[in-house]
């Protein structure tokens, strides 16, 4: 009987433990996949730094840079010509007009439906990203490419790509409090994905038309990434102390 007692009183531990362990981490895993974003981004843009300092991403850079250019002609970008529009166009979407307009609307949307802490979120978020871009643009102070003409005006650093840092932190703080108003994962997922689309083809777009190194848009994508995650995990301790708005009074 003493034995029985022992067992029952064991797996009675053993349950509560497990118990624990999923309320745990039911409640935690999201903000933990956040911090190892973070983490992987800083560290991805380190690594980038470094190589990009230590000169050892000339051969990677080129490559690229080249085989998006004609063989006959370097003033030439690969594709017909309404392609190399498009490009200018794409890359309009990570230009500082485009994402400041785009950051009003939804602010105000916020703003009219209530949500002023929210609101507050994005304007602190798209302000310091772009302060933070343009200190880490001074202090690497790259040189832009000089292997092909370029098929848009540049007139900053290149490393990292401003277009591509300030279109991650913009599109993908946006879709994190725009998909917060959905309340079916399908939709969630659509909006994520199509920030993180948009993200992709203005970096793309700028190794397109020869205003970046290659590496310059990883570094971009990279601090922009982390940034906006970091943005996210700041409203959601926010939110979890009730000094922002429920996601439910977004329902």
């Amino acid at each position: 009987m003493p034995m029985q007692k022992l067992q029952k009183q064991d797996e009675n531990e053993r349950s509560s433990m497990l118990r624990f362990f999923y309320w745990l981490g039911k409640r935690e895993l999201s903000t933990l996949i956040l911090i190892a974003g973070v983490v992987t981004a800083i560290w991805a843009f380190a690594e980038l730094a470094d190589e990009v300092m230590e000169k050892e991403t000339g051969w990677f850079d080129e490559t690229i840079l080249l085989a998006m250019r004609s063989d006959t002609d370097l003033t030439d970008p690969l594709g017909p010509l309404w392609l190399e529009e498009l490009g200018r166009d794409l890359t309009a979407l990570g230009g500082v007009g485009i994402l400041t307009l785009f950051s009003l609307t939804v602010i105000g949307y916020l703003l009219l439906s209530g949500k002023q802490r929210a609101a507050l979120v994005i304007v602190l978020s798209v302000s310091t990203g772009l302060v933070l871009s343009l200190l880490l643009k001074d202090l690497f102070d790259r040189p832009r490419p000089d292997l092909v003409p370029h098929g848009s005006i540049a007139y900053t650093a290149s490393f990292p790509s401003g277009h591509s840092m300030m279109a991650a932190v913009v599109y993908l703080t946006m879709a994190a409090l725009l998909a917060r108003v959905q309340r079916r994962k399908r939709i969630k997922a659509y909006v994520l994905l199509v920030a993180l689309v948009a993200t992709l083809l203005v970096g793309l777009s700028r190794i397109y038309l020869g205003v970046h190194w290659p590496t310059d848009v990883l570094a971009g994508w990279a601090a922009g990434a982390a940034w906006a995650l970091c943005c996210w995990l700041v409203a959601r301790w926010l939110q979890q102390r009730g000094k922002m708005e429920e996601e439910s009074e977004y329902n």
